[in-house]
């Protein structure tokens, strides 16, 4: 049975726009609220709808061997606005697809006024959306504002939001070298859902560890502007700032080497000890325990490399600060991105605990697609797994593995789309080949996960 009320979406960002955009061409009628310009954010220069606030990049474009690369394919495949703008928009940028900013918001904004199916109206929806909307999307971004996410802070509890990002770097298993790391847990100790041996031990000596402060100490840091500046807090101090306090103060912190024997060499103690721990389900992506910081992304990977054991280390994520507002949304939102506490409420974009301006979209595009089939009387699954949309929408909704000694959003963080989210793939050796090149077994896979993913994601659109 269908419903005639319409679906109200908050927020005119990438997501909002993009949610407003796949409801309205089913047929549903759409009510999309963008508080700009009756009430600015720190971040925004202009009233347009998706204005780009910080790069005008999307990323690789590369659909056969770059996860990004692959969710713009299945966005373009979904019929996405803003896929359709951006490729309207495009600059010269190699691989990757950059946008003229201002051409690019123009578009979106004259296609979503344009839609006889979709109505803007102007002004903050101040707290929580009334209690007669019964169907909602909320798409407000990373700089929600502060009546409605004290809103939703009552409404699901103190620990569902985070109001600034403190991420530490994500490493790719596969490039951790296993001939020097070991796995085990600090005494041994078994956790919920542990065996002892829960976290890999990357072992510095003396020197390495000296090395690595002084690289900590010479590095380039991100330079923030105002409206991204962020408190720092004891619990999540950036591991360059810890440095400067002194130089034992990361052997003392989270580098510190007790609880932990190397099986390699049992009788030399480490004088430092990095540790990683496993980020999710699939066991493919491990997170740097207490390593945020706000280096520059370029100087990161080359200082990061220099932890024995991640000297090939491939990053699904670099670690930053950042000021951001976002969900724990492991614990509140169910796969249909609607929130548990209240199911009339869906969440899309940013605030759901994605990065980036393609994942944002994505997020809103399910949203979109899951809030008119409601409308219409029907429902909608999430996309499979296997794809791009799928795996971000599993991640962020139980994907994410809760770390013990970690609660609320201080574990769960924001992610790009990235391989490591993906189920395994069998990749099969070209015929008359003996023996792969790492890189070549690597870029197999990625062709395979690719593949497999556009054919699955038909299926769902």
């Amino acid at each position: 049975m269908s419903n005639t009320q319409p679906i109200h979406i908050i927020g005119g960002g990438l997501a909002g726009s993009e949610a407003a955009w796949q409801a309205a061409q089913t047929g549903a009628k759409v009510i999309l609220h963008e508080m700009r310009p009756q009430r600015m954010t720190d971040a925004h220069q202009t009233e347009g709808l998706a204005e780009l606030v910080c790069s005008n990049s999307f990323r690789s474009d590369d659909k056969e061997h770059n996860a990004v690369g692959l969710l713009h394919e299945e966005m373009r495949r979904a019929n996405s606005l803003i896929m359709a703008c951006a490729d309207q928009h495009a600059l010269p940028a190699g691989g990757a697809l950059a946008v003229d900013r201002d051409g690019f918001s123009a578009a979106v904004t004259a296609a979503i006024e344009g839609h006889a199916n979709i109505r803007i109206e102007r002004g903050e929806v101040a707290g929580l959306p009334p209690a007669d909307w019964t169907n909602v999307v909320i798409a407000t971004g990373p700089l929600t504002s502060p009546a409605l996410a004290e809103g939703i802070r009552r409404l699901t509890g103190e620990d569902s939001l985070a109001f600034f990002d403190a991420i530490a770097p994500i490493v790719h298993e596969e490039s951790i070298d296993r001939s020097i790391v070991w796995a085990q847990s600090r005494y041994d100790k078994v956790g919920p859902a542990g065996t002892g041996a829960d976290y890999l031990n990357c072992p510095m000596n003396q020197q390495e560890y000296n090395d690595f402060v002084d690289a900590l100490l010479a590095a380039d840091l991100h330079q923030f502007k105002d409206w991204e500046k962020v408190p720092y807090f004891d619990g999540c101090l950036p591991i360059e700032v810890m440095a400067e306090r002194g130089r034992e103060t990361l052997r003392f912190g989270p580098m510190k080497p007790i609880g932990l024997t190397n099986p390699r060499d049992p009788l030399v103690k480490s004088y430092a000890i990095v540790q990683l721990r496993q980020d999710n389900a699939l066991g493919t992506l491990w997170n740097m325990v207490g390593f945020q910081t706000k280096m520059r992304y370029g100087i990161q990977a080359e200082i990061f490399r220099k932890i024995p054991g991640l000297q090939n280390a491939q990053f699904a994520r670099l670690g930053g600060l950042h000021r951001n507002t976002f969900l724990n949304s492991p614990k509140v939102l169910g796969r249909d991105l609607k929130l548990k506490a209240d199911p009339r409420l869906r969440f899309a974009g940013q605030v759901t605990g994605v990065e980036g301006y393609v994942e944002s979209s994505a997020i809103g595009l399910m949203a979109g697609r899951m809030a008119a089939a409601e409308y219409h009387g029907n429902s909608l699954d999430a996309p499979p797994a296997t794809t791009a949309m799928g795996a971000l929408i599993n991640h962020i909704t139980g994907g994410h593995i809760e770390a013990e000694g970690y609660s609320g959003a201080r574990s769960f963080q924001p992610m790009n789309v990235n391989f490591g989210l993906f189920p395994e793939v069998t990749v099969v050796k070209p015929e008359g080949v003996k023996r792969l090149k790492s890189t070549e077994k690597t870029q197999l896979k990625r062709k395979a996960i690719t593949s497999r993913a556009l054919v699955d994601i038909m299926g769902w659109v």
